[in-house]
């Protein structure tokens, strides 16, 4: 069996808008191949450690994927459909789902493994700052489907390969075994539903009559309040998927952040579009407690990172976290407000900026009277070629609009540099820009944007290829007109959208 038949597959979830984001960085980052993405899920194939994985910073969560299909056509008899749900999900090849379970095993023992390194580090050095960081597995301990995995249930001999071997020692002493001996794991099911199937079932009764159908098929046990693994389930009018998360937090939520602001992805994508070099300076004249210098300074650790807020008790915050990251000696955190940015003229390569929306803090002042001050600071501290990103309410980006010339404005594409035909899918034969791979400069998201007077910007995916074909026109803001707006990107934050705008910096001649 070749390497990359042994690849494994799996898939992520993603904050609607961060799709194209995450499988840009599944491609750069892992190598990841039959890389393709839809809404809040990106699928791809790889041959890694699972302590690459945990590196992913675009995902919600990620999981090994069991079996993906087009919609099921489910009878609308109630019992009929019961029986057939039931038979599609478990499927005839058995070891699908055994195959899994013998990864998902020997992915646990793999992180167990480094969790033990971490702890022996720290207990011969306890000042050692990589200690509480990562722990590189050694490339032979890649997460990939044994030599005799998919066929252990059907010769005696194929047991005694070597990759048979290696599977028993990563299963340890867990109630998973071969050739004729039942595997018992502890288990739950958690299903979602959508269109049809939810109209006829809860997802309550999907989780219970999936989980009846497993636990008599495969002879596992059913343990809701503490189980080894979580069986998730989605159905809808798409498609309908089944797999098992690799670890029980999600990615989104991050060890080194001590207190969150921002959500850790959302802040990990606009460090991305920043496009920090070595040795660059990126400035959040808003930083609050800190979230997008701390995704930018984990990332990439041979640059600096300033960050300035007028409120103190935010501040104290991030410092906090700045000192809980052990981040001391990258992060410099400055008391300052953003209309009058304690910087020298041309200072500063890049800025990362995340407006207030006016909802959870509430400003004195009407951050639309501030923005063309704060705005015209931003243009001064930064350096010609330097990014500006923004994210914004809906109201704001339409208002920040209004800078443009409407004759300019109406009906006009602002679209990224490459003009390209829309895809869900990632050319993973593209290799990465930068050396060491940090900054996912092979293939970066694009979207083209209709930009319309009065209205907030609504994006649609697509992919530019750094160093690609010529740059299309970019629109400068009219009353900062060294400052040509790029793209803008549609994000999810939750109950609410924000809007990404990407501007960078040019010479005026």
């Amino acid at each position: 069996m070749s390497e990359a038949d042994r690849a494994v597959r799996f898939f992520c979830t993603a904050g609607r808008g961060l799709e194209p984001f995450l499988a840009a960085e599944v491609a750069a980052k892992l190598s990841a191949v039959d890389v393709e993405y839809g809404t809040g899920k990106v699928f791809f194939s790889a041959n890694v450690n699972p302590e690459k994985l945990s590196q992913l910073k675009a995902a919600e969560r990620l999981f090994l994927l069991i079996k993906k299909e087009s919609p099921m056509k489910v009878p609308w008899n109630t019992g009929k459909a019961r029986h057939f749900i039931q038979k599609k999900i478990i499927g005839e090849d058995r070891t699908l789902w055994t195959d899994t379970i013998l990864l998902w095993h020997k992915c646990q023992n793999l992180l167990q493994s480094v969790q033990r390194c971490v702890k022996r580090k720290r207990e011969e050095d306890p000042r050692e700052e990589c200690a509480t960081k990562r722990v590189n597995l050694e490339p032979s301990q890649s997460l990939m489907f044994p030599v005799s995995c998919r066929n252990w249930s059907k010769t005696p001999e194929v047991e005694q390969q070597d990759g048979e071997d290696e599977l028993h020692k990563a299963c340890g002493d867990s109630n998973s075994s071969v050739n004729g001996q039942q595997m018992s794991p502890l288990f739950r099911v958690s299903c979602r539903c959508s269109g049809r199937i939810a109209r006829m079932f809860n997802a309550q009764e999907l989780g219970r009559m999936i989980g009846t159908a497993v636990a008599k098929h495969f002879g596992w046990k059913t343990e809701l309040r503490d189980p080894e693994f979580e069986i998730n389930v989605h159905l809808s009018d798409v498609y309908w998927l089944v797999g098992i998360p690799v670890f029980r937090l999600p990615l989104a939520q991050r060890s080194y952040i001590k207190t969150t602001g921002l959500r850790p992805t959302i802040a990990w994508t606009m460090a991305f579009l920043a496009d920090i070099k070595a040795g660059s300076v990126l400035l959040d004249p808003m930083c609050g407690v800190g979230t997008i210098l701390l995704e930018a300074a984990e990332e990439r650790q041979d640059s600096v990172f300033i960050g300035t807020d007028i409120s103190e008790s935010q501040l104290k915050v991030a410092h906090q976290n700045v000192e809980s990251a052990g981040l001391n000696g990258k992060i410099n955190l400055i008391r300052g407000s953003a209309t009058e940015i304690p910087l020298q003229p041309a200072s500063v390569d890049a800025i990362v900026c995340d407006l207030p929306f006016g909802r959870k803090f509430k400003c004195k002042t009407d951050i639309r009277m501030l923005l063309p001050t704060i705005l015209k600071e931003m243009e001064r501290v930064l350096r010609v070629g330097g990014n500006l990103v923004l994210l914004l309410s809906p109201p704001l980006s339409v208002h920040i609009q209004k800078h443009f010339g409407s004759d300019r404005m109406v009906g006009s594409g602002i679209t990224s540099p490459v003009t390209a035909d829309s895809s869900s899918s990632v050319d993973t034969n593209t290799q990465a820009g930068s050396a060491d791979g940090k900054l996912l400069q092979q293939e970066i998201p694009r979207r083209r944007n209709e930009v319309a007077h009065g209205e907030a910007t609504r994006a649609h995916a697509e992919h530019t290829v750094a160093g690609g074909s010529s740059p299309s026109p970019a629109l400068p803001l009219a009353d900062f007109p060294s400052l040509q707006l790029n793209a803008i990107y549609r994000v999810s934050l939750g109950l609410t959208d924000g809007l990404i705008h990407r501007y960078k910096k040019v010479l005026l001649t």
